[in-house]
C-alpha cells in the first residue's frame, strides 16, 4: 500500500509543491518557451513526474509505472477511440467528395460574407469540434472561408475566435469525461456546472465575428441574426448540458444556432455591393458556382445526421441502461494507493464503458456512413487506418500527458500543489480560469489542461472552502479562451490558408480577444463563487 503524503521533502508544504511542479513547469518551458513538439514535451514531463513520484514522493516504482499505464490507457480509451473515429467519418466525405457538396451547400445559404462567416466559422465550426475537436475546425473552416473569397488572414482570425465556446464540449464531450475522471466528480455535475458558463460565452462570439468581418458596420446592420444565433447556442448548449446528455451539447448547440440564423430573414438578404467589395478580397473558388443533385446534398449531410440520431437513441432511458450495462470496472493492477487520511482512491479502480462510450457510438455512425456514401468495406478500414496514421504523434500526446496527470495525482504532487494554491483564498476564483486558459495556451488542448490541472483546482477548492464542482469547470471554461492564442492551432490555422510563418501577425490580432473574454470568464467565476451569481449553480 502506498499512502499519499502532502509534504514529503524536508516537511515543508512550500519545497513540496516546488518540488511536485518541476513536471508541469518543464512540459510548459518545453512547449511554449523551447517550442519542442508537444509529444516529446510530454513524454519528457511523464520522465520528470516519475522521478518525481519515485524519489520525492517515496512511492514504489512499479505503482508509478502502474499509474502512468492507467492514464495512457485512458487517453487510448475512451479519448482517441472517439477522436479517431470521428475524424474517420470526416475522412470518408472528403474521399467521395461529399464534403465539398456540403461547402458549395453552405456557401449558398447566403451571399453575405459575414452570414456565411456565422454559419462556416460558428455553427458548422462547432459541430467540427463536437466531432473531432483537436484543430479540425480551425483548419477545415479556414479553408472555407477563403474558397468563398475571405482574406487568408481575416479566415485565419474568425475560424480561431470562433472555435471557442464549443471547445469544452469539443470531440463528443472529451474534455468534461477527462476532467470528470481525473477529479473523481460526477461527469453530469461538472458538464451542468461547465453548461453554465460557457453559454454566456456562445451569447458574445457570433457579435464578435461580425464586427472582425466588417468592423462596426457588420455589428450595425447584422447584429440581429448574429445575436439569434448566439442565443439559440447558448440555450441549446445549457439544455444540453445540464439535462440531456454532454456529448450531444454541441451538436446540438451548433443545429441550433444554424436554425436560428437561417430563419431570420436579415440572414437571407443579398449583401450590398460595397460589403462583398470590402471583406471579399481574396479569390473566390470556382467550384462554388457547380450545381450539385439534391439527392447528393442530402448525402453530404447523412453522416452528421447519423451522429445526431445515433446519440440521441443512445440517450433513450432503456437503451442507455442497456449499454450502461456492458460497461466493466477492474482492479487495476499493482496499484493500491490511499490518501493522507486512509481513503482508497478511485485510480485503484479502473472502469471501461465498453458500448456507451461516444467513439463507439461514433464507428456506429462511421459504419452507417460508409453504407450511405457507397465506400466499399475495404476502403473504409484503410481509411480508418489512415486516420490513426494521422495521429500517430496527437495519441503520442495525449496519451503521455494523460499517464504525466496520473502519476501526479496518484503520487500526491497534485494534492501538494493544490494545497500550496489554496493560500490565495479568495483570488483563487479570480485565478481558476487563468490556470486553464494558460494551459491551453501552451498544450492546445482542453482535454490536456484539464487532465493536467483538474485535480490540483479541487484540491485547492476544497482547502479554500470554495465549491470544487465550480473551480474544476472554471478549468475548463477559461481553458477555452486559450485555444485561439495556442502555437499549435495557430500553426494549423496558418498552414491551411498558406500563411506558414506568420503566426505572429495571426496571434496580434486574436490575443486581444483572448484576454478580452478571458477576463469576463474570470468575473463570471468570481460571481458565481458569490452570492451575485451563485443562483446560476446546479
Amino acid at each position: 500500500m502506498y499512502v499519499q503524503e502532502l509534504e514529503p521533502v524536508a516537511d515543508s508544504l512550500g519545497l513540496s509543491a516546488l518540488v511536485a511542479a518541476l513536471p508541469l513547469v518543464i512540459v510548459l518551458i518545453l512547449l511554449g518557451g523551447v517550442r519542442v513538439k508537444a509529444h516529446l514535451a510530454g513524454l519528457t514531463g511523464l520522465l520528470v513526474a516519475v522521478a518525481v513520484a519515485w524519489l520525492a514522493y517515496g512511492m514504489p516504482l512499479g505503482q508509478t509505472a502502474s499509474s502512468a499505464a492507467q492514464g495512457a490507457a485512458f487517453g487510448l480509451f475512451p479519448i482517441l477511440w472517439i477522436v479517431v473515429n470521428a475524424l474517420w467519418v470526416y475522412r470518408m466525405t472528403v474521399r467521395t467528395r461529399h464534403f465539398d457538396i456540403l461547402r458549395r451547400s453552405f456557401g449558398r445559404l447566403s451571399d453575405d460574407p459575414r452570414i456565411q462567416a456565422l454559419v462556416i466559422a460558428f455553427c458548422f465550426g462547432a459541430l467540427l469540434e463536437a466531432l473531432a475537436g483537436f484543430g479540425a475546425p480551425v483548419a477545415i473552416c479556414s479553408v472555407m472561408l477563403v474558397a468563398l473569397g475571405f482574406d487568408p488572414v481575416r479566415a485565419a482570425v474568425v475560424a480561431l475566435v470562433a472555435n471557442t465556446a464549443p471547445v469544452a464540449f469539443g470531440a463528443m464531450g472529451t474534455p468534461v469525461v477527462t476532467l470528470a475522471q481525473v477529479t473523481d466528480l460526477p461527469l453530469d455535475t461538472v458538464a451542468s456546472v461547465v453548461g453554465r458558463q460557457t453559454p454566456l460565452l456562445a451569447l458574445v462570439v457570433p457579435l464578435v465575428l461580425v464586427g472582425l468581418v466588417d468592423g462596426s458596420r457588420g455589428l450595425r446592420e447584422t447584429w440581429v441574426p448574429a445575436l439569434a444565433c448566439g442565443v439559440a447556442f447558448a440555450v441549446a448548449q445549457f439544455a444540453a448540458s445540464n439535462y440531456v446528455s454532454a456529448q450531444l451539447a454541441d451538436i446540438g448547440a451548433a443545429l441550433a444556432g444554424a436554425g436560428a440564423l437561417v430563419a431570420v430573414p436579415q440572414a437571407r438578404e443579398p449583401a450590398a455591393e460595397p460589403v462583398r467589395a470590402a471583406v471579399l478580397t481574396g479569390v473566390r473558388s470556382e467550384e462554388l458556382d457547380e450545381d450539385d443533385p439534391r439527392g447528393e446534398v442530402v448525402r453530404a449531410y447523412a453522416p452528421y445526421a447519423l451522429i445526431v440520431a445515433i446519440f440521441s437513441v443512445a440517450q433513450i432511458p432503456a437503451i442507455k441502461d442497456w449499454l450502461a450495462g456492458a460497461t466493466q470496472s477492474y482492479d487495476w493492477p499493482f496499484l493500491d494507493v490511499v490518501d493522507p487520511h486512509g481513503e482508497p482512491v478511485g485510480g485503484n479502480v479502473f472502469t471501461w464503458p465498453v458500448v456507451s462510450t461516444g467513439g463507439t457510438l461514433v464507428l456506429l455512425a462511421g459504419i452507417a456512413t460508409a453504407a450511405v456514401l457507397g465506400v466499399h468495406a475495404r476502403v473504409a478500414v484503410r481509411e480508418w487506418a489512415a486516420t490513426v496514421r494521422e495521429l500517430r504523434f496527437a495519441i503520442l500526446t495525449v496519451t503521455s500527458v494523460l499517464a504525466l496527470a496520473y502519476v501526479m495525482n496518484l503520487s500526491g504532487q497534485a494534492a501538494t500543489i493544490g494545497h500550496f494554491v489554496a493560500a490565495a483564498g479568495a483570488g483563487l476564483a479570480f485565478l481558476s480560469p487563468v490556470l486553464g486558459w494558460f494551459g491551453v495556451a501552451v498544450s492546445g488542448s482542453d482535454t490536456s489542461a484539464n487532465a493536467l490541472f483538474g485535480a490540483l483546482q479541487v484540491t485547492a477548492a476544497r482547502k479554500s472552502g470554495l465549491s470544487p464542482e465550480l473551480l474544476a469547470a472554471a478549468n475548463s471554461s477559461g481553458g477555452v479562451l486559450g485555444k485561439m492564442i495556442s502555437p499549435q492551432n495557430l500553426t494549423i490555422a496558418c498552414a491551411a490558408v498558406g500563411l506558414a510563418g506568420r503566426e505572429g501577425d495571426v496571434l496580434r490580432k486574436v490575443l486581444p480577444w483572448s484576454l478580452g473574454l478571458l477576463l469576463v470568464m474570470c468575473l463570471i467565476v468570481v460571481g458565481q463563487s458569490s452570492p451575485v451569481l451563485e443562483w446560476m449553480l446546479p
